[in-house]
């Protein structure tokens, strides 16, 4: 910019800020004797009478062209009238009522809180308004892509979350599980639907070995014989999970200290041993427990030296963060939008949205 373009564009923009003062001032002068009032009125002022003709007119010169119906496109500098053909050669997707920009945004709020905390985070935020049917009209009508790890899979966690389904007005509320994966980072969500999550993680560059970390749960383990052979997995109890278990037996203190010292070590036989004799059905579940999952419990303090996992951490805390959705205090979802839920959830865990694998525009 020249020093005269400069001197021009400050004049200007003064102009163009006395006719704002006017207008804003005429609509409410109390809101102008704050800070944030003043604010919120320059955004307010800038979206409805400046910011959409600077918009057009980028619009026009950068598509070099006026032809065609035109349509009304909401965006983060207010609404936009782009000809058919303009919006076909600036790549903006057919029917759409969103900018990339705006409908982006919209996609990272409505990602971790409800449609109608999206609706008033939107507005807080951008100055647009776009109401929580939109919000959710427009996460199940996305295609979030399958994300595809590019490092070697050394490792990987599998678990179980629930989420809450609508019933007809006077049953009782359903829940039904999801299973989440965690390899090397990168996360997946599948809402009744194991053989997705199988598939998936086979597309994934395996190592030759790869450890598999999980609790007791049979279904777990289940899917990780789905997804590799025997000689390919180094199946690990998740260490947590075992202790909990453990101490879940109750009874001498010195007794439990004992045996997750030996646990540790990976001498399940000892730890067996030390309970000889007892009969309560809490001690007979636990070592029904360790006989089931003996081959899963290594030399955890040698493993642990050696840099690896014997925790799932990783994979309950993806739990989690899925649940801070699909479990947000009185959601309730139709059996139909939660895998949807839970690919938008992956996708912004994933930073899908940041990535260069984010493309807002489709062929007209």
């Amino acid at each position: 910019m020249t020093p005269e373009e400069k001197e021009r564009l400050e004049a200007c923009t003064r102009e163009i800020a006395e006719i704002l003062y006017r207008n804003a001032e005429a609509k409410d002068a109390e809101q102008l004797k704050t800070l944030e009032g003043i604010e919120i009125a320059v955004r307010e002022q800038m979206i409805e009478n400046v910011s959409p003709n600077g918009g057009n007119f980028f619009v026009e010169k950068s598509s070099g062209t006026k032809a065609g119906k035109e349509r009304k496109l909401k965006s983060c500098i207010g609404e936009l009238k782009l000809k058919s053909k303009q919006a076909e050669k600036l790549q903006v997707k057919v029917r759409a009522r969103l900018s990339p920009q705006l409908e982006k945004c919209c996609l990272l709020v409505s990602a971790s809180e409800s449609y109608a905390r999206t609706e008033a985070n939107i507005a807080e935020l951008t100055g647009i308004k776009i109401s929580h049917s939109s919000q959710q009209r427009l996460v199940q009508r996305q295609e979030f892509p399958e994300i595809t790890t590019t490092e070697t899979v050394e490792e990987m966690s599998i678990d179980g979350g629930k989420v809450r389904l609508r019933t007809e007005k006077g049953k009782k509320c359903e829940w039904k599980d999801y299973k989440a994966v965690n390899a090397q980072g990168t996360v997946a969500a599948y809402f009744l639907n194991n053989q997705g999550l199988v598939d998936w993680v086979q597309k994934q560059p395996l190592a030759e070995i790869f450890s598999c970390l999980g609790d007791g749960h049979d279904g777990i383990w289940n899917l990780f014989a789905a997804i590799a052979p025997s000689g390919q997995r180094f199946e690990i109890l998740d260490w947590y999970h075992l202790k909990e278990h453990l101490y879940a037996v109750g009874g001498s203190l010195r007794r439990l200290g004992k045996a997750e010292d030996l646990l540790w070590q990976g001498d399940v036989e000892q730890t067996i041993n030390l309970f000889a004799g007892c009969t309560s059905k809490r001690v007979i579940n636990f070592l029904a427990y360790l006989r089931s999952h003996c081959h899963r419990i290594p030399e955890y303090g040698y493993l642990q030296k050696q840099g690896l996992t014997i925790g799932s951490g990783s994979v309950e805390s993806t739990i989690k963060q899925l649940g801070r959705r699909v479990k947000i205090s009185g959601a309730q979802w139709l059996r139909d939008n939660v895998a949807q839920v839970l690919k938008h959830r992956c996708a912004y865990l994933n930073g899908y949205f940041y990535s260069p694998m984010y493309f807002y525009s489709v062929p007209n």
